[in-house]
């Protein structure tokens, strides 16, 4: 099965103060020595999945390169990537290739050399189109830079656009929350992704949020059940407009956008034909297909060989342990120092039980929901059976629906889909002590 590549690019202009990511402000002389480290990492995929007792297939058909913020690389960085890619990798003719974008980053230079590198698809973190909200949480560019940008990648041939809304930003109302939506519509981008603000320790609006201060706006933030109210306003302006919902945050057209835009037109359709504007690659992310990580905070997920294979290859398995998994996930270190010092991965080795449990809560994260019956083919009946219980419960919280083999979140269950997910994690072994 052909691989996701992800290759993370931690370097911002300025860290936005809701921002959790492994990102920040970097001097540029660490841009260079980083994507060196990045394009030797890529050299050495084959060997490191071999060390780990994983299967490797070197065929890639979807590329995405996150952050951070990729495009404050120098055009010739970029280049140096993705030569590094294609060199070490076999990326896919049709293969979809994304790169996160900041409003405002996408000089002449850098569109060019986006267009240069084969880049088919930009993702643009936009945030708000109301440009007094934008500001409070330190972004730096304005509605007009915004349609600027999104102009000048469709003349340069890239169509198929993505921009991200956060719902709950400092000083967003119902009214101005109407105009972001509004505008993502307007601007006709087939592709939206919209996430509810995160309050946690790990951004500095988190932290004061938490504190109940009044730093980086925090006190303008509106309270949660007004930031569960957008979401949901978002789901239906947007279906409306039919930029359909297809999992928890994001939101694509499904057919031919028709727009004044009539020379990305013909390259929009021929996207849609292929596989609508759903996110190719992070669909890999939730339904298990296998992806690779290079860079910092970069998380990788591979088959494991079978333990006949190992045996005649002399190797333990996963982290050495001699441990039953069909799966490993590592990642790289979380802080640019601890990259560059070729700190080790972090590997986790995948269990049936737990690939199972995993199949049930990424697979939820989609509108389409899980098959059951397609499970019990993979992992057997028994072994789905045991999540019976936690189906029904949820279904009689009307936080899941079944129809038939297939369940599904309800609106409600999406709005609380991490307890939702919560209740499908130890299924296994609860059942175990119970017998």
């Amino acid at each position: 099965m052909s691989l996701g590549l992800y290759i993370s690019v931690p370097f911002c202009k300025t860290k936005c103060s809701y921002c959790n990511f492994a990102s920040g402000v970097f001097s540029r002389e660490q841009f260079g020595r980083y994507v060196e480290r990045v394009a030797a990492d890529m050299a050495r995929a084959g060997e490191t999945a071999a060390t780990m007792g994983c299967e490797f297939d070197p065929r890639v058909d979807t590329v995405y390169l996150g952050g951070g913020t990729p495009s404050v690389l120098e055009p010739a960085q970029l280049r140096e990537l993705f030569r590094a890619a294609r060199q070490n990798l076999d990326v896919t003719a049709d293969a979809e290739i994304t790169v996160e974008c900041a409003p405002g980053t996408l000089g002449p230079a850098m569109v060019e050399a986006l267009a240069a590198c084969g880049v088919n698809r930009a993702s643009l973190g936009v945030q708000s189109f109301v440009d007094v909200e934008a500001a409070a949480v330190g972004r730096q560019h304005t509605r007009a830079t915004v349609l600027d940008d999104i102009a000048r990648l469709r003349a340069a041939g890239i169509s198929n656009l993505n921009v991200d809304l956060i719902a709950g930003l400092p000083h967003q109302t119902a009214a101005s929350w109407r105009a972001s939506l509004e505008g993502a519509v307007a601007s006709g981008v087939p592709h939206v992704s919209v996430y509810m603000l995160e309050v946690d320790d790990d951004s500095r609006l988190g932290r004061e949020l938490i504190a109940g201060g009044t730093r980086y706006h925090a006190h303008f933030v509106p309270n949660e059940e007004t930031i569960a109210d957008f979401y949901q306003e978002a789901c239906s302006v947007l279906d409306t407009a039919g930029v359909a919902q297809y999992e928890i945050s994001n939101f694509a057209r499904t057919f031919p956008v028709e727009t004044r835009h009539a020379a990305s037109h013909e390259t929009l359709q021929a996207t849609s034909l292929q596989s609508g504007f759903q996110s190719r690659h992070n669909l890999k992310y939730w339904t298990r297909q296998p992806y690779l990580g290079f860079g910092v905070d970069a998380h990788s997920f591979l088959p494991v060989k079978a333990p006949a294979v190992l045996a005649r290859e002399n190797r333990l398995g996963p982290c050495g342990t001699g441990v039953p998994a069909c799966a490993l996930r590592f990642s790289t270190p979380d802080s640019l120092e601890g990259y560059l010092a070729s700190e080790p991965l972090t590997q986790t080795p995948v269990s049936a039980a737990q690939a199972l449990e995993e199949s049930f809560f990424l697979g939820l994260r989609l509108n389409r929901g899980v098959d059951q019956k397609q499970l019990a083919a993979e992992f057997g009946e028994e072994a789905v059976a045991r999540f019976g219980e936690v189906v029904d419960e949820l279904v009689t919280l009307a936080l899941l629906v079944c129809e038939g083999d297939s369940i599904r979140l309800t609106p409600a269950g999406r709005l609380l889909s991490n307890e939702v997910f919560a209740r499908f994690l130890g299924v296994e072994a609860a059942s175990r002590a119970k017998a």
